[in-house]
Order: structure tokens, then C-alpha cells, then sequence
């Protein structure tokens, strides 16, 4: 990704299309990545319309590890004392699950929920490759500089090595 398209997609203050080689078509397979945060809610939410307005198919994933509530796309620590994977595992299920539920009862119809663990750029990329994705979306935190620097961010790094055009979500 150039100088220019990674600077609109860190300081722009609205939603972002990158598309680098391979533009959508609509209907098309959507994947959207959540992890229960306001970003994500606002991504699902663009996901929807986009799904309802072009019958397009609508996967969705949710990857990284969930902390005492709070979603880590990044594994910086081992687990919290006390929590086992598989307590780890059924709240990152649960996230999910309630995600689907919430965007079904709306009336949304979700083709598949994928769970998975590992760091979520990564895992989000990887589904969307084995998936044949036409479209990812997701939500963007805007972390500051320096916790950009520690931590990473997602969104940037799913638009530098994803496949297709990334839809990244904005309040």
C-alpha cells in the first residue's frame, strides 16, 4: 500500500474503500470481521446495507482473544490468571454468536459465523483468502501513535495484505 492510501486510511475520518487490483462486483462475498467493539457494531451496520441493498452473501468472523471483557486482536501476554483457553474460547464464541443473532434478528441472513484464534489480522486475511472473498469489512479503532506503535492495528494491516478491497468502518 502507497504513502498516500496508508495515510487516508489511518487519518481519515470517515469510512474508506481501499481496492488495489480486483474492484467489486456486487453480489459478492462479504466478509466482516467484528470483535464486539462500537467500530465493529458501525462495520456490521455498513455490512447489512450493503448485503441488503445487492443480495450479496455475508460471512462473519471473529478472531483474536477476549480479556476480561475486552477484545485483544494481538496475544501480548499469556492468559489471565485464572482463565483457562477454553474459558477464553467460549467468550470469544459468545461475542460471535451474539453478533449473528443481533444481525438476524434485524432481519440479515449471515451464510456462516467463523471463529478464530491466533492474531486477527492474520487470521482475518487468511479466511478471507480461503473464503474467495470479494470484500472485507471491518471497523477501525484509530489508536493513537504510540499505541499503534505497541500494539499494531488491525485494520491497517488487513488493507496492506489482504487480497481483496477492504471496507474499513469509521464513527
Amino acid at each position: 500500500m502507497g504513502s498516500v492510501s496508508d495515510a487516508v486510511v489511518r487519518h481519515a475520518h470517515c469510512a474508506v474503500m481501499v481496492v488495489r487490483w480486483k474492484p467489486v462486483v456486487f453480489p459478492a462475498k462479504i466478509l466482516l470481521a467484528t470483535d464486539g467493539s462500537r467500530e465493529a457494531i458501525l462495520a456490521a451496520q455498513m455490512a447489512t446495507e450493503l448485503v441488503e441493498i445487492t443480495g450479496s452473501e455475508l460471512h462473519v468472523e471473529h478472531a483474536g482473544w477476549v480479556f476480561h471483557g475486552a477484545y485483544s486482536g494481538w496475544n501480548l501476554a499469556p492468559l489471565p490468571a485464572g482463565f483457562s483457553q477454553a474459558e477464553l474460547d467460549r467468550g470469544a464464541r459468545k461475542l460471535l454468536e451474539a453478533e449473528v443473532e443481533r444481525m438476524e434478528g434485524a432481519g440479515t441472513q449471515v451464510a456462516r459465523a467463523h471463529l478464530r484464534s491466533g492474531r486477527a489480522d492474520e487470521e482475518i486475511v487468511v479466511l478471507a483468502e480461503e473464503l474467495g472473498t470479494d470484500l472485507i469489512v471491518l471497523g477501525c479503532r484509530g489508536l493513537g501513535g504510540v499505541r499503534r506503535a505497541v500494539m499494531g492495528s488491525v485494520s491497517e494491516s488487513v488493507v496492506r495484505h489482504a487480497h481483496c478491497p477492504v471496507l474499513v468502518a469509521r464513527e
